[in-house]
């Protein structure tokens, strides 16, 4: 007798729908590749094109304007610290990578999350999904990713977008549903339309919950592009896997401490929006 898994394979189930997408939908992963491969040579072209002491001053400004003093001097120390160890240009990749797919997450999952908060049933579709993709083992994101899109920068971005969508669904979803109902029925008594409700009054009241959303969705897309340098995506990933690789305790180190900076920087000056978000809906 056959066994069930000789009946229903789930492993061959989900290898035929690859297949059959590359077959029958190449065009369609064609033009998503032209999309995210042209906004990625465009950033990467911002950070790579002026000089790497230029942008060090443009971040530390940053820094100093979004955060404080104290995140400034370590933004100037860490990024000449990346730059004298000679890993400016993956760093500049690793952050083109994260932007890149950071703003196709937020183009996603900021519509997502107005619509659950809208809709009870979208909520119950949407809720075991987004459990789904945050239980899956990151790794595996890279299979079919790789497969529909080739090696190279271009699934490194989707894996990363898929990766680090939740959150900021999540959030948005949270915060749209956290804002009082007397600000609810005070914009209903004023005739305001539920567009009008959404854009002048539940958004800016939910802004602090879903920035926080957006800083969870930018360290989440920061690690997984570490991951997808396994896949050809390049930057500080390729670093780390040729240190990894090649036994180079000093390659990886380098490589990881670069990636830590970036890190704090990221997190640090996200966080900020949180709190600008903060004062904003206190006044």
């Amino acid at each position: 007798m056959e066994t069930i898994r000789e009946i229903f394979d789930i492993g061959a189930s989900f290898e035929a729908i690859i297949d059959w997408l590359r077959e029958e939908a190449a065009w369609f992963f064609d033009f998503i590749a032209f999309v995210v491969e042209g906004l990625l040579d465009g950033v990467n072209w911002v950070f790579q094109f002026p000089p790497a002491l230029l942008m060090i001053l443009l971040f530390t400004l940053l820094a100093w304007k979004m955060a404080s003093r104290g995140v400034a001097i370590f933004t100037v120390i860490g990024f000449s610290l990346i730059l004298y160890m000679g890993y400016w240009s993956e760093t500049m990749d690793t952050l083109s990578l994260v932007i890149s797919a950071v703003f196709f997450a937020l183009l996603i999952g900021i519509p997502l999350g107005i619509w659950a908060s809208k809709s009870e049933s979208a909520w119950r579709i949407l809720h075991p999904v987004l459990d789904f993709m945050q239980t899956l083992p990151a790794f595996v994101y890279l299979i079919p990713a790789v497969l529909l899109f080739r090696l190279g920068p271009v699934p490194g971005v989707i894996a990363t977008l898929i990766f680090s969508l939740p959150p900021v669904v999540r959030l948005t979803n949270l915060g749209i549903r956290q804002v009082p109902v007397e600000i609810i029925e005070a914009c209903r008594a004023f005739g305001a339309t539920s567009k009008q409700r959404l854009y002048k009054a539940e958004l800016p009241v939910a802004l602090p919950t879903i920035m926080a959303g957006v800083n969870q969705t930018i360290m989440l897309a920061l690690s997984m592009v570490v991951i997808s340098g396994m896949i050809g995506a390049g930057g500080l990933g390729n670093v780390v896997l040729k240190g990894i690789t090649q036994l180079r305790i000093d390659m990886g180190f380098e490589g990881g401490i670069s990636i830590v900076i970036l890190a704090i920087f990221l997190d640090r000056v996200t966080q900020s929006l949180t709190h600008l978000g903060e004062s904003k809906e206190g006044k």
